[in-house]
């Protein structure tokens, strides 16, 4: 299949999917899209099996093919954190930047080494090749939040105007610290070094403080830029320079091209909206960065579902698959619990620490980097175990998220969707 033909097939599967689930289900676009994805792939197999004439047997070695780390991280990743980061209230995180960035620095390193003791523990037990070194890789790949999942949880949920804004503040800035600490962990891992809690720490800091840097600078440039015209064409236009623009001089700068693009999202949707666009400008500027969102939303939840054609599940890991799951939940509640305890004491949020740690979905995030470790005896365990908690985190996490949202809000509030 030409990349034309295969990109028209996805994207008619994401069209007939969240048409279906528009008229008929209502539920969250990551979780229908994922089943959809999953319910392709087993029709895919059995008609490659069953009617070898179908022509199922192409796309199948279409998605064999696909690149998903370089799709997920190298194209769609900007896009859809600059769209995120617009729907964010600056004001808001700024008088919660204290427990967001904990949360997405500190946190994502001590859930790193809780998950990636205990799995090295457990597998220890289990007799399964799996060393600290690389336990530690799957923990730093599962760590952060997935901020393309919460984003959509959290626009299906009822939540209070402070926690919305700590779930989607970490999410938005945790994926860039979280690709840093798995990129140090995995050079340890393959490189055969000691782990430098050290050494990674200030790599985070280097990397996560040049990206906001540069997507502050990019997006003050651009906001200027806008103040002199009023052409709404022109404006969107700058708009998407601006968000691949940040992302791709920090990708050759060595800095954190996440936290670029959510840094300059952040300001253009607050100062940007603000002080340098018309009402008109501010609506197609609005309306074309929710249409990217939700597009690219749903094609990366479909590609994520058929994954599973080139994931290699193996029933031997079931084990293994239960306790990373138990393991990534417990770093969570104990990573947001003191933040989750701060808010229901001090403001009234009940319960905080539910909500920070249930809404903290996994995504395609993870699984483009588990997709990206080179081959060896620990790739194919880590890819099974990350497959297994996202596909358990956006199908029963973000199902149910809804709930925990509405037990939070005592009462579904105004003007929100139902979950």
């Amino acid at each position: 299949m030409t990349p034309f033909q295969l990109a028209a097939l996805f994207l008619s599967l994401v069209a007939a999917a969240g048409w279906l689930n528009a008229r008929l289900l209502r539920w969250p676009t990551a979780t229908i899209m994922v089943i959809a994805g999953l319910a392709n792939a087993g029709l895919l197999v059995v008609l490659e099996r069953w009617a070898p004439r179908s022509g199922a047997g192409p796309v199948i070695a279409a998605v064999h093919g696909l690149d998903f780390p370089r799709a997920v991280m190298g194209y769609m990743l900007a896009f859809l954190l600059f769209a995120g980061a617009m729907q964010v209230d600056l004001s808001e995180l700024r008088r919660r930047r204290l427990s967001v960035w904990t949360l997405a620095t500190l946190g994502v390193l001590a859930s790193t080494l809780i998950v990636g003791v205990g799995l090295w523990l457990v597998a220890g037990a289990l007799g399964l090749p799996l060393g600290l070194a690389w336990a530690c890789v799957f923990g730093a790949l599962i760590s952060p939040t997935d901020p393309i999942a919460v984003l959509a949880a959290v626009r299906e949920g009822r939540l209070s105007k402070v926690l919305e804004v700590v779930l989607q503040g970490e999410a938005l800035f945790n994926d860039g610290v979280g690709i840093v600490v798995f990129t140090a962990a995995l050079a340890i891992a393959a490189g055969g070094g000691q782990i430098s809690p050290v050494a990674t720490v200030a790599q985070v800091v280097v990397q996560a403080a040049g990206g906001l840097v540069l997507g502050m600078l990019g997006a003050a440039l651009v906001i200027r830029v806008m103040r002199a015209i009023d052409d709404y064409a022109v404006e969107v236009t700058l708009s998407l320079a601006l968000a691949t623009g940040v992302y791709a001089i920090a990708q050759g700068l060595g800095v954190s091209g996440p936290i670029a693009v959510v840094a300059a999202g952040l300001l253009v949707g607050d100062r940007g909206v603000r002080t340098a666009m018309s009402e008109t400008t501010q609506r197609y500027v609005r309306a074309f960065w929710t249409l990217v969102d939700e597009v690219l939303n749903g094609l990366l939840f479909m590609l994520l579902g058929l994954e599973v054609l080139v994931i290699p599940l193996d029933v031997r890991l079931l084990g293994l698959w239960a306790a990373a799951l138990v393991l990534v939940l417990a770093a969570r509640f104990a990573v947001v619990m003191p933040w989750g305890t701060y808010f229901q004491l001090r403001q009234s949020q009940k319960h905080a620490g539910l909500v920070l740690a249930w809404g903290g979905l996994h995504g395609a995030l993870s699984l483009a980097m588990a997709l990206s470790i080179p081959e060896g005896a620990a790739q194919g365990i880590i890819l099974s175990t990350t497959f297994a908690v996202v596909i358990f985190s956006v199908l029963v996490q973000g199902l149910t998220f809804g709930r925990v949202a509405a037990w939070h809000a005592g009462t579904p509030r105004p003007g929100r969707a139902q979950a």
